[in-house]
């Protein structure tokens, strides 16, 4: 007890430390950009008609604490990101933490709901292509998952809008209707926004399943031909048990290692399929801040939060993985 408990506190220190290291690079990003946000804020007052003077800028910088150091601005802002806080927009001028609350957990959970969905289907199907012994089976799930990997997820969602234009009228675009928009939440508002949310978490996990299809396919493959399964056949045991007991058991403890390396490459194909969708949720807000309004503070926060959130879902993989897996157990009690 004492190795495991010792196990999870290095894994926690860890997970700490690259929090610390990734904020580190964020923040440091948000500096590279030229001119500061007093700057940015600013220009864009006075492309609205108002006249700005240095002496507004210069002061706008200390209200902001931009002359302090740069070391002392990154801890303050390390700081207040570990508390859920990241200040106030530079553009927008409204805090960040409701601006992309809302957003951010709406995305987190389309992309969370995508993955699910792709294993859900990955692991029956990856491990039927790796045991069947149907030519017509194995050819067919081939060509399902090589589609997947073939069709780009922007292009197979102008496909389903377009289809559903011409055939129902109706674009499937938005995550609500327009009476639950600005609506608060109840019973009949998440009714509705799980009667659009199937569309995006579809797609996003569209090349997600054909993805780990593949990988579970491989790792099957390569576990039923060991002699530890032969073994166990040759003692008896076969059919369903033999699969679940033995070689799927060994070959998806590197699936539920790779669930964090999995949700950053759905989120990463979220904002495309967001603009595509016009969806209102984090990702489109970061394509909103990156390329349109240069608000560096809100993007670096957005990205702050899904990374924050891969390594916490790293850390609960690794301490399944050391429960579940009796060859990590060992390594750790020694």
């Amino acid at each position: 007890m004492l190795q495991f408990s010792r196990f999870v506190a290095i894994r926690a220190t860890l997970a700490v430390f690259t929090l610390v290291l990734v904020s580190f690079i964020v923040f440091s990003l948000m500096e590279m950009v030229p001119g500061d946000c007093a700057e940015r804020y600013l220009a864009f007052k006075s492309s609205q008609g108002a006249v700005i003077t240095a002496a507004d800028i210069q002061a706008e910088r200390v209200r902001l604490g931009l002359d302090q150091p740069y070391v002392q601005r990154w801890g303050h802002w390390i700081v207040n990101a570990f508390q859920g806080e990241f200040g106030d927009s530079c553009i927008l001028r409204l805090n960040i933490r409701q601006l992309i609350g809302p957003k951010f957990w709406l995305s987190l959970g389309l992309c969370l709901s995508a993955l699910l969905l792709a294993y859900a289907i990955a692991i029956p199907v990856g491990i039927l292509a790796a045991t069947s012994k149907n030519a017509t089976v194995n050819n067919g799930l081939r060509f399902v998952s090589y589609l997947g990997l073939a069709l780009p997820n922007f292009l197979l969602a102008l496909m389903i809008m377009l289809f559903s234009t011409l055939v129902f009228g109706n674009s499937l675009t938005g995550l609500f209707s327009k009476e639950f928009r600005d609506a608060a939440w109840s019973v009949d508002k998440f009714v509705d926004f799980l009667s659009h949310a199937w569309l995006p978490v579809f797609i996003l996990g569209w090349s997600a399943t054909a993805f780990a299809i593949q990988t579970v396919r491989a790792l099957m493959s390569d576990e039923v031909g060991k002699l530890y399964v032969t073994a166990a056949r040759a003692r008896g045991v076969s059919g369903r048990r033999l699969l679940m007991r033995y070689p799927a058991r060994h070959a998806l403890s590197p699936i539920i290692n790779s669930l964090g390396f999995d949700l950053n490459r759905i989120f990463n194909e979220l904002p495309i399929v967001a603009l595509i969708l016009t969806l209102t949720e984090a990702g489109s807000l970061l394509i909103e801040a990156l390329a349109r309004s240069n608000d560096q503070q809100l993007a670096g926060a957005i990205i702050f939060l899904l990374t924050a959130s891969i390594v916490g879902i790293n850390f609960i993989t690794d301490i399944i993985l050391a429960l579940t897996d009796p060859r990590i157990r060992r390594s750790i009690i020694g």
